[in-house]
């Protein structure tokens, strides 16, 4: 009888509101990390998100872009070409090529390819089927959006990562494997050095976590939500419970 009574008010709280706070603590520690009871464990989600962003120039040889003895006219085929090549950047071979140099699983990097005036919207191609249960894992991917610039052959590469380096990474080897496959495609086909493409990129990538302080956002936020939702049917309960007492009080 004395056990209950110091249960029931355990640090001089009732029950309900000491269950309601333990279970808004155990949401929240688990809403950032991976709680396993056999054997305790506690490992961190990944939450954070990186991004990295660089450029490419698709030129020749004897570059168009560099030499002002080249005319400008000739920069309308390459800012074709660079469109095609930006879209080839999301074929499956190419998508290998990329994820080898970064050291990732193909099927786990998506590529957005450029947008055209025939499809205005950015197109997510991956190596494998997604479905519902990626929103639930969407900060652990790996992601590549390519953008054609509309006016001369530069492709914008951003990239979306778990980490600043490992987004980094994922950038400076999206254009490394992309001439890597070119090369090896242009050696297959046999086409001499002075007709062949070449891409430069224009600097090394740069990363950043673009949500720096996730982990203590995400924990306060379920943290507030599951005690108000936990405390409200408490509290609901507790009016039910004194509603069945008055009535079996007046019913005597």
């Amino acid at each position: 009888m004395r056990f209950g009574m110091h249960l029931r008010e355990l640090w001089g709280l009732p029950l309900g509101v000491v269950a309601s706070i333990l279970l808004a603590a155990f949401a929240a520690a688990w809403s950032v990390a991976h709680v396993s009871v056999l054997p305790p464990r506690l490992e961190p989600r990944e939450l954070e998100m990186a991004t990295a962003y660089t450029q490419l120039v698709v030129d020749t040889p004897h570059s168009v872009v560099m030499d002002l003895r080249q005319g400008t006219h000739d920069l309308g085929p390459l800012k074709n070409r660079a469109g095609l090549i930006g879209t080839l950047m999301a074929s499956a071979p190419v998508r290998a090529y990329i994820a080898r140099h970064a050291g990732i699983p193909a099927e786990r990097l998506h590529v957005a390819v450029p947008r055209t005036p025939e499809q205005p919207r950015p197109v997510d191609r991956t190596g494998s089927k997604r479905g519902p249960r990626d929103l639930l894992k969407s900060t652990d991917q790996y992601r590549l959006e390519i953008q054609a610039n509309p006016s001369v052959p530069l492709l914008n590469i951003t990239t979306q990562a778990p980490t600043a380096k490992v987004a980094e990474e994922l950038a400076n080897a999206a254009v490394t494997g992309l001439d890597d496959y070119l090369r090896h495609l242009a050696t297959i086909e046999k086409t001499p050095r002075s007709m062949r493409v070449e891409i430069r990129q224009l600097g090394a990538a740069e990363g950043t976590v673009i949500n720096r302080g996730i982990q203590l956002q995400v924990v306060g936020v379920v943290f507030i939500l599951v005690l108000a939702l936990s405390s409200a049917v408490t509290i609901l309960l507790a009016r039910v419970r004194r509603g069945w007492q008055l009535a079996g009080a007046f019913g005597r």
